[in-house]
C-alpha cells in the first residue's frame, strides 16, 4: 500500500498532506525517513512523523460558517458566488476574542462537505485534511442535523421509509433519524452526504421542501453564529 494512502486512512492527515510531508523528509515508516513519493509499505507498518509536521498541522486552522441562500458551496457555479467569499475580517464573528484572520489562513481552505445553493446554515471549510477525513472520508459517520420545512401530506409509511428504507441512485442510504417537530417541519439526522440528498428523499414520499437548515455536525452545533459571519473552530471543540 502506498505510504500516503495508509496515512490518510489512518487519520494522520490527508493524501495531499501526506504527499507534502514526505517530499520534506517528514515521514518515518518503521523508523525509516521516507522521501520518495508513491513509496509502498506493508498495511501494519508503524507511521511516524517528524516534530515539523505535527507542528505545521497545529497550524492549520478550521472555519465554520452560517450559509446564507444564494451561496454555493464549493466553486463559483452560474454566476453564484462561493461560500469562501464570505471569510473576511470584517464577518469574523468574535464575541470571546480568539484569533484574527490572516492571509496564511486562507492556504488549502476548502468546504469540507456541501451545502446547496438553496440551503442555509452550518458550513465547515478547513486547512487540516484530518478534519475532512473525519467529516467527508467514505467511512465518516459523522451526524449532520437538519430543520426542514416541507408542503404536502406525508404518511406513517412514508416517515418510515425517510428513517430508513429509500435508496437514491441504485444506491441504498444509511438509517437516518427523521421526526417532526411541528405541523410543517421535520427534523433530519444523517450520517452521509448525497447531494441534495434531504430534498430528493423528501420527493420520493410526496414532500417538497421550502425550507433548510444545517443546525449541527457531530458534535459542533451552528448555535447563535449570526448568518453570514464565521468563526474559527475553537481548542475545545470537536466533532467527534
Amino acid at each position: 500500500m502506498r505510504v500516503s494512502k495508509l496515512m490518510a486512512a489512518r487519520g494522520i492527515c490527508s493524501r495531499r498532506e501526506a504527499d507534502e510531508y514526505i517530499e520534506r523528509g517528514w515521514v518515518f515508516v518503521n523508523g525509516e525517513r521516507v522521501k520518495e513519493l508513491g513509496r509502498r509499505t506493508e498495511p501494519d507498518a508503524k507511521i511516524t512523523l517528524a516534530p515539523e509536521a505535527a507542528k505545521l498541522q497545529g497550524t492549520r486552522m478550521t472555519i465554520l460558517l452560517h450559509k446564507p441562500i444564494g451561496f454555493v458551496s464549493g466553486q463559483p457555479e452560474d454566476d453564484y458566488p462561493p461560500a469562501a467569499s464570505l471569510i473576511t475580517q470584517s464577518s469574523q464573528y468574535r464575541p470571546d476574542g480568539g484569533p484574527e484572520l490572516k492571509p496564511a489562513h486562507f492556504h488549502g481552505l476548502a468546504p469540507a462537505g456541501r451545502l446547496d445553493i438553496d440551503s442555509t446554515g452550518l458550513l465547515v471549510l478547513t486547512q487540516d485534511g484530518r478534519v475532512a477525513r473525519q467529516l467527508i472520508g467514505e467511512d465518516s459517520t459523522v451526524e449532520k442535523e437538519y430543520l426542514v420545512r416541507v408542503e404536502g401530506e406525508l404518511s406513517v409509511e412514508g416517515l418510515a421509509l425517510l428513517n430508513h428504507g429509500l435508496e437514491l441512485d441504485g444506491k441504498q442510504l444509511r438509517p437516518a433519524k427523521v421526526e417532526w417537530l411541528n405541523e410543517d417541519q421535520l427534523r433530519f439526522v444523517l450520517r452521509e452526504g448525497r447531494k441534495r440528498q434531504i430534498r430528493r428523499m423528501c420527493e420520493l414520499v410526496g414532500l417538497t421542501v421550502t425550507g433548510l437548515k444545517r443546525i449541527r455536525i457531530g458534535r459542533v452545533v451552528l448555535g447563535d453564529l449570526p448568518q453570514g459571519q464565521w468563526r474559527f473552530l475553537r481548542e475545545d471543540e470537536s466533532f467527534e
